[in-house]
C-alpha cells in the first residue's frame, strides 16, 4: 500500500482538536476539541468539467460544515452509530450528548450527566442496539438505542480508560489505566482477566491506548485471522485471534501511541501518535500501518506539534488525522490482489459468509465474468494471456502453489514450492517466486505436453539463494533446503523481462540475471531501498519506486567513471519524482512510460513530462500510445457486478496532437509532424485519414511506414478501380460502417456488391431482403443459400422451430431432418422419409434417428426404401421386434435371423438371463422354444420348493406357449395356402406338419398341464383347510396321490395326513403315515418325529373313518375300478360324476357349472370363464 496527505482542513479560532471520527456508511466526519468545540463534516465529490473522474482524483468539496453547541468543556469522546445515524459524544465534565439527524442537520436527541466522573469512552455494538459508557471511577453504564438503561455496575476500586465489544456483542473487555484488561459478559459478569503478553521486560507505569475489535462485517483477509489489537501507549501492540489466544502477534512500533483503528476490512490497522527523530530534539507526529500478522506496511509523516487521533473512512481509502487545529486527510492505495491479462482484469476479494478469496476473471470487453473461489490466495500476478495464483496449502505441510491460468480462470498447470512466494513477477514463458532468501524460475511454455514425470525438470525449473552467484549451467536438481539458509541481505523485490531478471536486496544492491539460463551477470548499489521495479521493454532501463514512495531510474548498461576515476557499469539518474504509486513502460517504445503521483496521472517520453491527468486508475496497459487504467476503488465497492465505466482509455500526447492537426489543420503538415514524432499508431492514424479523403498516395506511404501489410493490399486494389463512388464504398466498408457502404453500391446499382458484403458479414436476414426487393436481384440459388444460412443461425442457437421453417423453404432436407429430431417432431420425420425418393442418401440416417428413439416400424420403412434390409433387420432386433425381423427375413430370403435369434438366446443363457430368453423367444413366435426354457424354469423352481402359486404360474405360462404354437402352426399353414378351393387342403397339411413337428413334444404339454393341475389342487386344498372345509379339503388332498411324480411325496402326504385328520378319518390318516414313515429319501429324525406324531395320534384315536369318509372310499373304489379315469372339478376337487359340467376352451379342464357361475376366469388358467 502507498500512502500520502492529500488535503486539510482548518478549525477557526485555532481551536485545538481532541478526537476525530469518521462515520463509515454515511461519510459524516465528527471532531470534538477544546472549549466545547463539536463539528460535523461531510466530503462529497464535486461535478468536474470531466464525468470521467471518479474516486480519490475527483474534487471534493464540504458539503456539510455544522457546529454542534452544547458542550461547555473539551470534546474527549465522540462515537458514531452507523446503523441509526446517531453520534454520541462526551467532555471532559461528564456530559454526554446523543445527536440526531433531522432534513440534513445535526439535533440533540438525548442528553445525560452523571455529575460524579468523567466519561473515558463509550462504544456501540456491532449491530448498534447497545452502548457501553465507561467512566474514570469504574462506573459502567449499557443503554440501549432508544436511550433506556439496560445494566449499570460500580467496579470498585478500579479505574477504567476504555472500552470495547466483541463482534458478537457477547463480551465487553474493559481497560484500566494501570494497563489491565478485563473480560466481562455482556450482563456485567466477571469472566476473567485477559493475559498481556507485550509487556514483558517493560519497567514503570503505562497506559492503553486503544483496544479495537474487529467486526468482521466484510470478511478477514484469511481464515483465524487475528482482529483484536490492544496497543499501549509506550508502543508496544498484541494483536489476538481471540481473547483467550495464547499466542498472539507482538509488536513493538518504537513511538508514542495516541491512538489505533481498524480498516474496514481488518486487513490494516493503523497506529498513530509521534516518535523521536533522530536528527532533531523535537516529537515527529507518525502514524504507522501493519497487518493482522504484524508486518510494517508504511509509515506516514504528519506536519504540527501533536497528533491526538485517527479514523478509517467507510472505504479505507482515506484516513483523518487531528493534529493541532487541523484535520488532515491522507489518501491510501490499497495493495489489491489484481492482475490483467489477455483483455481481462483479474481480481480478488473477501466476502463475510465465506472463508476463499473470491477471484473474478472479468472480459472488458464481452463484460463476461468468470468466478473462482480460492483458499488461502496470496497473491495475483498477469502478463499476455496468462496468469498466475500464488496459495498456501491448507495441510500442515507449509508448502505453497503456484497455479497457472488461462483468463478465464481455466487452470493449466501448477507447482508446488516449499519457499514462501512474497515476490512474484512472470513473463510470457516464465514465473519467478522469491521469499525472503531465495528465488525459484519456472519456465512454462509447453502448456500443451502434459508432464506425467514425477520429478522436477531441470530445464523447466531452477531454485537459488539469493547468496548464490549462478553461472547458468545450474540448477539440475531443486533442493529446497538450500532456501531456508539465512542472509544479511533479504530480497525486497524483483522484476523480470524477456532478457532480464533484476532482483532487489534492502541494502540497495541489485543483482542481475541474464535470462533464461539464469546466469548472475552484474551486481549494482543504489542508494535507496527499492520497493517496486519495473524494466523497459529494451531490458536497458529500471524503473525503481522505493519505500518513501520516490521514483528514479537506472541505466543497466550505462559505462561511467566513478570518483576514482574507475569505470564502472550502471548509471542512477538524477531524474526525481515524489509520491508515486504505480508506473508502467510502454510496451512498444523504451523512453514511454506512464506513472501516477497522488491523484494525477504523468506520461513521460525520455523523462520529459506531458500535461498531467486526474486519475486515481491502476494501470494496465501501455501500448499504442495508449493507456488503458482500472478504477479498482470504484470496483470493489461492488465487486460482483464490474461496470465498464471503470476502464479508462488515455491517449499520450502526441496521439491527440496528431489527431488535432489531421482534423483542424491538414494531412501535409500532419504528415511532417509524424515524420519528426514517428509510431506505427500515428502512422496508422495517417492511413486511416488518408483512406478517408481517398487520398491514396499518402494512405499507401503510412501503411508501408507502419508495416501494415493488408492495408497496402487494400490500397493497391482501392487504385485498381476506375469508380469514384465504389472507392468510398469501399473505404467505408474498411472502417466498418457497413449501411454507408450499401448505401453508396444501392446508390450505383450494383445490389450483387450489397449482396455480396452482407454475405462476407454474416448478415443473412438483410441479404434476403436485398435479393427480394427490385428485379433481378439475384435467383433462387442464392436465395436457398440464404435461408439455409439464417436457419443455421437459428439451429447454432438451438431454436430449432425458428431453423425448420428456413430450412423447409431453402430445401435442405439434411439440416431439416436435424431440427425435427431435436424437435422430437417424428410425425414430421416419418412425412418427410414418405417424401424421399428412394435410395435417397438421408434415407439410413433417418432411419438411425427412429432407432434411437424405439420407433421400429418407421425405422424398417425408411431402411427398406433405400435397400438397406440387412439394417432392416438389425434395427428389429436391436429393438426386440423378432416378429417383425423374421418377416423381413422371410420376406427377402435371408436366413442368418434364426442363427442370429439362437446365438441371443444362448448368450442370454450363459449369463442365466432366463426370462429375457424366453421373452426373446416368445417375441419371435418361437413358442415351443419358450415354452420349454420355461418348464425347465418351473422344474428347478419347484425342486428349490419356492413359492406354489409361482411354480403353478409358470406350468400354466409353459401349457398356454405349447397350445400357442399349436395355433400359430395351423395359421402359418393358412398363410402358404392361395384360394378358397384349397381351403381343406391347407388345414390338413397344418394338422399333418403341426403333428409331425409335435410327437416329440406332446409329453411335454400334456405334462405342464398336469403339473399345474398339482399345484392347483395342492394350493386348493390347503384353502380348504384353512377355510375350515375340511371335507372337501380331504377330498382335493386324495386327489394328489395321482401326482406324486410331481410333488415332494413327503409334503404330499404330510397334507393328506393333516386334512385327514382334521376331518376325523384316522383310517386313512393312518395310511397317509404308513406311507411317510416308509419314505426312502427322508430324514432318519423326521421319520422319528412321524412315528412319536403316529404314536401320539393312534393311541388316543382309533384308525378307523367315519361312515361319511367310508362313503367317499366306496367312491374312490368305484373309480378305480372304471375304465377310464373320470374328470376332477378344478373348482371343488371333487370327482365329477354328473352328465352336464362346464369344461374351459383353454385348457380344457372341468368344473360343475353351479359351482363356476360365481367365478369370471377359470381357476386353472384364469381365461374368462364366459
Amino acid at each position: 500500500m502507498f500512502i500520502y496527505l492529500s488535503k486539510k482542513i482548518a478549525i477557526p479560532n485555532n481551536t485545538r482538536l481532541r478526537c476525530v471520527s469518521w462515520n463509515k456508511d454515511q461519510g459524516y466526519i465528527a471532531c470534538g476539541g477544546e472549549d466545547g468545540l463539536l463539528k460535523v463534516l461531510k466530503l462529497d465529490i464535486a461535478a468536474g468539467k470531466d464525468g470521467k473522474v471518479k474516486g480519490l482524483a475527483a474534487p471534493s468539496n464540504l458539503s456539510m460544515n455544522q457546529t454542534l453547541e452544547g458542550h461547555s468543556g473539551a470534546v474527549q469522546v465522540l462515537t458514531w452509530n452507523d446503523s441509526f445515524q446517531k453520534l454520541t459524544t462526551s467532555d471532559q465534565y461528564g456530559l454526554i450528548i446523543v445527536w440526531m439527524l433531522y432534513k440534513g442537520s445535526w439535533y440533540e436527541e438525548m442528553i445525560n450527566n452523571r455529575n460524579k466522573s468523567v466519561v473515558r469512552s463509550m462504544k456501540w455494538n456491532a449491530e448498534g442496539q447497545k452502548i457501553c459508557i465507561v467512566y474514570e471511577d469504574g462506573a459502567v453504564i449499557v443503554g440501549s438505542v432508544d436511550g433506556n438503561r439496560i445494566w449499570g455496575k460500580e467496579l470498585k476500586g478500579l479505574q477504567l480508560s476504555t472500552v470495547e465489544w466483541s463482534p458478537d456483542g457477547k463480551i465487553l473487555l474493559f481497560g484500566m489505566t494501570n494497563g489491565d484488561v478485563q473480560i466481562y459478559d455482556n450482563t456485567g459478569n466477571l469472566i476473567s482477566k485477559l493475559q498481556i503478553y507485550c509487556l514483558t521486560n517493560v519497567t514503570g507505569a503505562v497506559h492503553i491506548s486503544g483496544i479495537e475489535w474487529y467486526n468482521g462485517d466484510y470478511g478477514y483477509v484469511e481464515p483465524n485471522c487475528p482482529s483484536l489489537a490492544i496497543c499501549f501507549d509506550n508502543g508496544r501492540m498484541q494483536i489476538m485471534r481471540t481473547e483467550n489466544d495464547e499466542n498472539p502477534i507482538l509488536v513493538d512500533t518504537c513511538m508514542q501511541v495516541m491512538n489505533i483503528g481498524w480498516n474496514h476490512n481488518g486487513g490494516v490497522i493503523a497506529v498513530s501518535g509521534s516518535q523521536k527523530a533522530s536528527s532533531q530534539d523535537k516529537d515527529v507526529n507518525i502514524v504507522q500501518f501493519y497487518t493482522p500478522f504484524g508486518e510494517h506496511l508504511r509509515t506516514l509523516k504528519v506536519p504540527g506539534k501533536q497528533i491526538f487521533s485517527c479514523s478509517w473512512e467507510g472505504g479505507s481509502l482515506r484516513i483523518a488525522l487531528a493534529v493541532d487545529s487541523f484535520i488532515y486527510f491522507a489518501n491510501i492505495r490499497p495493495d489489491y490482489k489484481w492482475g490483467y491479462c489477455s483483455n481481462t482484469v483479474v481480481y480478488a476479494f473477501t466476502k463475510p459468509e465465506r472463508t476463499e478469496h473470491c477471484v473474478i476473471f472479468w472480459d472488458i470487453k464481452n463484460g463476461e465474468r468468470y468466478i473462482k473461489y480460492v483458499k488461502n490466495l496470496l497473491s495475483i500476478t498477469a502478463h499476455g494471456d496468462y496468469c498466475c495464483l500464488a496459495t498456501r496449502t491448507d495441510d500442515t505441510s507449509g508448502q505453497f502453489v503456484l497455479v497457472l491460468c488461462n483468463s478465464i480462470g481455466t487452470p493449466l498447470d501448477s507447482k508446488y514450492i516449499d519457499i514462501d512466494p512474497m515476490y512474484v513477477s512472470m513473463t510470457k514463458t516464465h514465473i519467478i517466486a522469491a521469499s525472503k532468501e531465495a528465488f525459484y524460475t519456472w519456465q512454462f511454455t509447453n502448456l500443451h505436453k502434459s508432464e506425467f514425470s514425477s520429478k522436477r525438470k531441470a530445464a523447466m525449473e531452477k531454485l537459488y539463494h539469493i547468496d548464490d552467484v549462478p553461472s547458468g549451467a545450474g540448477g539440475d536438481t531443486i533442493d529446497f533446503n538450500k532456501a531456508f539458509a539465512p542472509t544479511d541481505d533479504p530480497i525486497c523485490c524483483l522484476c523480470i523481462s524477456d532478457k532480464t531478471l533484476v532482483i532487489g536486496r534492502e541494502s540497495g544492491t541489485l543483482n542481475r540475471y541474464a535470462m533464461p539460463n539464469v546466469a548472475l551477470s552484474q551486481k549494482y548499489v543504489l542508494n535507496c531501498r527499492p520497493h517496486q521495479m519495473s524494466l523497459n521493454c529494451s531490458s536497458a532501463r529500471l524503473a525503481i519506486i522505493d519505500i518513501s514512495g520516490i521514483l528514479t531510474f537506472f541505466d543497466l548498461d550505462t559505462h561511467i567513471t566513478d570518483p576514482n576515476g574507475q569505470e564502472i557499469i550502471g548509471e542512477h539518474l538524477k531524474f526525481e519524482r515524489k509520491d508515486v504509486w504505480d508506473m508502467k513502460w510502454a510496451e512498444d517504445n523504451s523512453e514511454l512510460f506512464a506513472m501516477m503521483e497522488k491523484t494525477r496521472m504523468y506520461i513521460f517520453r525520455n523523462l520529459d513530462p506531458e500535461e498531467p491527468i486526474l486519475s486515481s486508475g491502476y494501470i494496465c496497459q501501455f501500448n499504442d500510445l495508449q493507456i488503458k487504467s482500472v478504477l479498482l476503488d470504484e470496483i470493489m465497492k461492488d465487486p460482483d457486478n464490474p461496470s465498464k465505466d471503470n476502464i479508462l482509455d488515455m491517449e499520450i500526447k502526441s496521439l491527440r496532437d496528431s489527431r488535432d492537426l489531421l482534423e483542424k489543420v491538414g494531412i501535409e503538415d500532419a504528415q511532417q509532424f509524424i515524420e519528426d514524432n514517428p509510431h506505427p499508431r500515428l502512422w496508422r492514424l495517417l492511413a486511416e485519414t488518408a483512406l478517408e479523403q481517398v487520398n491514396l498516395k499518402v494512405a499507401d506511404h503510412a501503411f508501408v511506414r507502419c508495416k501494415d501489410y493488408q492495408g497496402i493490399e487494400f490500397v493497391k486494389r482501392l487504385g485498381n478501380l476506375q469508380n469514384e463512388t465504389m472507392k468510398q464504398a469501399e473505404v467505408a466498408a474498411y472502417f466498418r460502417r457497413f449501411e454507408e457502404a450499401e448505401r453508396l453500391y444501392m446508390e450505383m446499382d450494383r445490389r450483387d456488391l450489397a449482396v455480396t458484403l452482407r454475405k462476407k458479414l454474416g448478415d443473412w436476414f438483410r441479404v434476403v431482403q436485398l435479393l427480394k426487393t427490385g428485379a433481378g436481384g439475384g435467383d433462387d440459388l442464392q436465395l436457398e443459400e440464404a435461408w439455409n444460412a439464417i436457419g443455421d443461425y437459428y439451429a447454432d442457437r438451438q431454436k430449432w422451430k425458428e431453423a425448420v421453417t428456413y430450412y423447409v423453404q431453402g430445401r435442405n432436407q439434411e439440416r431439416l431432418a436435424e431440427c425435427y429430431y431435436a424437435l422430437e417432431d417424428y410425425n414430421g420425420l416419418e412425412k418427410m422419409s414418405e417424401m424421399l425418393l428412394e435410395n435417397h442418401k438421408l434415407l439410413p440416417d433417418i432411419g438411425a434417428m427412429f432407432v434411437t428413439v424405439g420407433m421400429c416400424e418407421q425405422a424398417v420403412q425408411a431402411y427398406t426404401k433405400c435397400n438397406q434390409v440387412k439394417q432392416a433387420i438389425d434395427c428389429c432386433v436391436q429393438l426386440n421386434q423378432w416378429n417383425e425381423a423374421i418377416d423381413l427375413a422371410k420376406t427377402h430370403n435371408i436366413k442368418e435371423i434364426d442363427s442370429l435369434l439362437a446365438k441371443y438366446a444362448q448368450h442370454l443363457l450363459e449369463k442365466d438371463k432366463i426370462l429375457n430368453a424366453i421373452e426373446l423367444y416368445r417375441k419371435a413366435s418361437h413358442y415351443l422354444e419358450a415354452a420349454k426354457l420355461l418348464h425347465q424354469l418351473a422344474r428347478k423352481e419347484s425342486k428349490r420348493k419356492t413359492k406354489p402359486l409361482r411354480v403353478k404360474k409358470m406350468y400354466v405360462l409353459s401349457a398356454l406357449l405349447i397350445q400357442k404354437y399349436h395355433d400359430h402352426m395351423k395359421n402359418t399353414s393358412k398363410a402358404k395356402s392361395k384360394g378358397k378351393t384349397k381351403e381343406a387342403q391347407s388345414a390338413l397339411v397344418g394338422l399333418l406338419e403341426e403333428d409331425s413337428a409335435s410327437i416329440s413334444d406332446t409329453k411335454l404339454s400334456d405334462s405342464a398341464w398336469r403339473a399345474a393341475e398339482a399345484y392347483h389342487f395342492f394350493l386348493l386344498a390347503q384353502r380348504q383347510l384353512y377355510d375350515g372345509y375340511v371335507d372337501a379339503a380331504m377330498n382335493t388332498a386324495l386327489q394328489l396321490r395321482e401326482y406324486d411324480d410331481i410333488l415332494d411325496p413327503a409334503d404330499l402326504y404330510a397334507l393328506i395326513a393333516l386334512c385327514c385328520c382334521a376331518n376325523r378319518a384316522f383310517g386313512t390318516c393312518s395310511k397317509a403315515f404308513i406311507k411317510l414313515e416308509s419314505l426312502d429319501d427322508v430324514n432318519p429324525e423326521i421319520k422319528q418325529q412321524y412315528q412319536e406324531l403316529a404314536l401320539e395320534i393312534f393311541t388316543k384315536h382309533s384308525p378307523k373313518d367315519s361312515k361319511a369318509n367310508k362313503d367317499n372310499a366306496n367312491l374312490e373304489a368305484l373309480m378305480k375300478d372304471s375304465d377310464e379315469k373320470l374328470p376332477v372339478c378344478i373348482v371343488t376337487g371333487r370327482t365329477l360324476v354328473d352328465y352336464q359340467f362346464w369344461m374351459c376352451g383353454t385348457c380344457k379342464h372341468c368344473a360343475f357349472e353351479n359351482e363356476i357361475q360365481t367365478r369370471h376366469n377359470c381357476p386353472l388358467c384364469h381365461t374368462p370363464s364366459q
